[in-house]
């Protein structure tokens, strides 16, 4: 594999940016952005049907250290091509989708330099056209066509737009709230609720300057919000303990009413509730789930593989949608609900339990930001009545036991080797008499005897060579029978490295 595929992640580009941890070495510079704007701009112009002078492309980029240079460096390229380039600035991933759709913008593609929540010596680049995201097999083609180009510095003379795209982003979402809670006040609808932002450091300092103050609300205590591409305080990850113990800490000391955590590029997020419960993983697909199910009954919402029987039980049983558990990976889901609408199916969300959600009625389009004010007039509307959000997944059952385990497999040829160890665990599973419901990735067990109650889960990673295995009781006691069980399905696999 050469140097330039090797920044391939799925349908990203990711790679090590600075120095700065012993062992790694940097492979994403400014050169190889530089060459890689220049590929973007003719694969765009290829699949435009247009000239590279017809095209207007914008470059925004998030909090990170090495993200100056690198959107430099690939505006060079995108210049070099022939096509226009628009500075974003400090930006989010999803603003940079939104600014092909924005009148304002209008642009034909768009890129962002960010490597989400990875460290700080990382960062990547995703791109957008008119369509969405691109594919995997779209960056496979670009970052072939890069490593061809011979790409020069552009010019000191080169003309460089710019644009403040965050306010016109935020504009949008404000205005957002601003019509759904209209009935409540006119201009200032969120006034009398206090919400706090974690920002972590990342991108989204913004929420709360343009959105949530200018509507009224109270944002003491929120935290973070300064960008700092060395993330000081704490990952900016919804998914990091570190950081959702926080949010929950700054919604209890301030006595808020809900708390928002986004991370770096707010594509993703969580959030806690006055009482301090976190609402991540499953209970926030419920809770989206809950305010989207009177406008879209009985439709289907398309989750990641390893979201829960208790997350069924409740989309299905308690909201009467249909729950359709699929694969890891965002664009996978995003993909799936694009090709289920399509169809004909109704698929208002498509979520992971990491925190990309994305909704039909925002483009397909995964972003933490407008996830959030989902919840922000969901709230609003609730304290009218009296309530308040937890009201709406008051019947989801509670997270009682849960593990995550990862096997790592030794030698060559991990992907066929891995394969081979779910079809024996598969066969050892159905030899013993054990549920298997059907599974768009990896081997799902289900129990619901008196004796045990839960289910696991074991897949191989994309791009690893690693087995994770899910598992979660639904009693006291169940997990421990649950890994017992799990034991006794995975022994024996000679290159399996298992740690229980």
């Amino acid at each position: 594999m050469t140097a330039f595929m090797k920044l391939q992640n799925g349908s990203d580009i990711r790679g090590i940016a600075s120095e700065g941890v012993e062992g790694e070495n940097v492979n994403l510079t400014p050169q190889i952005a530089r060459q890689i704007g220049y590929a973007f701009a003719n694969w765009l112009a290829k699949k435009s049907a247009c000239q590279t002078k017809d095209l207007k492309i914008g470059v925004g980029r998030d909090s990170r250290i090495t993200g100056p240079d690198l959107a430099s460096a690939l505006m060079e390229g995108i210049i070099f091509a022939g096509a226009s380039v628009v500075d974003c600035g400090m930006a989010t991933t999803p603003s940079m989708f939104m600014s092909i759709v924005f009148k304002e913008t209008a642009f034909t593609g768009a890129a962002m330099i960010t490597a989400s929540h990875l460290p700080f010596n990382r960062n990547g680049i995703k791109f957008f056209d008119k369509d969405g995201g691109l594919e995997h097999d779209d960056i496979t083609e670009i970052l072939s066509q890069a490593e061809k180009a011979n790409v020069q510095k552009a010019s000191a003379d080169a003309s460089v737009g710019s644009v403040d795209l965050i306010s016109i982003y935020a504009e949008y979402l404000k205005n957002k709230i601003a019509t759904a809670l209209k009935d409540i006040d006119e201009k200032q609808p969120l006034k009398g609720l206090h919400i706090v932002v974690d920002s972590g450091n990342g991108a989204s300092g913004f929420f709360v300057n343009k959105i949530l103050k200018p509507l009224g609300a109270d944002t003491s205590g929120s935290q973070f919000l300064e960008p700092d591409g060395m993330f000081p305080n704490h990952i900016p990850n919804p998914e990091n303990k570190q950081a959702m113990e926080a949010i929950k800490n700054a919604v209890l000391k301030n006595k808020a009413d809900l708390g928002l955590i986004f991370d770096t590029d707010v594509d993703r997020m969580s959030a806690v509730l006055n009482d301090g419960r976190e609402i991540n993983r499953d209970s926030i697909i419920a809770m989206i789930a809950a305010i989207l199910a009177p406008e879209y009954p009985g439709s289907t919402i398309i989750t990641d593989s390893i979201t829960s029987d208790r997350l069924t039980y409740f989309l299905e049983d308690v909201l009467g949608l249909k729950h359709l558990c699929y694969k890891r990976g965002y664009k996978n889901v995003i993909d799936k609900q694009k090709e289920l609408n399509a169809s004909g199916t109704v698929a208002p969300l498509a979520m992971e339990t990491s925190g990309h959600g994305a909704l039909k009625d925002n483009y397909f389009l995964d972003d933490g930001a407008f996830l959030a004010v989902k919840l922000i007039i969901a709230l609003a509307q609730a304290s009218v009545k009296g309530k308040n959000l937890s009201s709406l997944i008051e019947k989801l059952p509670p997270l009682v036991e849960d593990g995550e385990f990862r096997f790592k497999i030794k030698g060559e040829d991990f992907k066929e080797y891995g394969l081979k160890v779910l079809d024996e665990f598969k066969k050892r599973a159905s030899d013993a008499g054990y549920t298997l419901p059907h599974s768009y990735e990896g081997v799902r067990i289900s129990f619901n005897s008196e004796d045990i109650k839960g289910w696991m889960l074991l897949r191989l990673s994309l791009h690893d060579p690693v087995m994770p295995l899910n598992i979660e009781g639904a009693r006291k006691g169940d997990l421990a029978k649950l890994v017992e069980i799990a034991k006794k399905l995975t022994d024996g696999f000679d290159r399996l490295e298992r740690k229980f």
